[in-house]
């Protein structure tokens, strides 16, 4: 555990820094949103297996599903090649986007012809 603090400190290198977190099905791998970790959302998430995020509108961590029941429970966290990134693969229990779509991606900008 003293290597993975390490890595989560150096990740984020001073306590207020925020690292984007793709958030994506097990069973699907459909991608389900983007939120933001810091390093104590990071940490809750690791050792509770319950995504844990940082709200930056609220400015307090967040663990998803808390109010609406729709949790999320983590198979793995990985970081990615240049360090600034992480990708959280989960069960998801219920929709993932709070609108009530099942991703936070549902607003398509650009279709591509078929």
């Amino acid at each position: 555990m003293a290597d993975l603090d390490a890595s989560i400190q150096s990740l984020l290198k001073d306590p207020a820094s925020l690292i984007p977190a793709i958030v994506q099905d097990f069973t699907s791998r459909e991608v389900l949103m983007l939120a933001y970790m810091n390093a104590q959302a990071l940490e809750l998430t690791l050792s509770t297996r319950n995504a844990t995020f940082w709200s930056r509108s609220r400015s307090e961590l967040w663990v998803k599903g808390a109010t609406s029941g729709h949790f999320q429970h983590v198979h793995s966290v990985t970081l990615d090649c240049d360090g600034d990134a992480l990708l959280v693969i989960v069960t998801q229990t219920g929709v993932a986007c709070h609108t009530g779509e099942s991703t936070c991606f549902h607003k398509p900008l650009v279709v591509s012809p078929e």
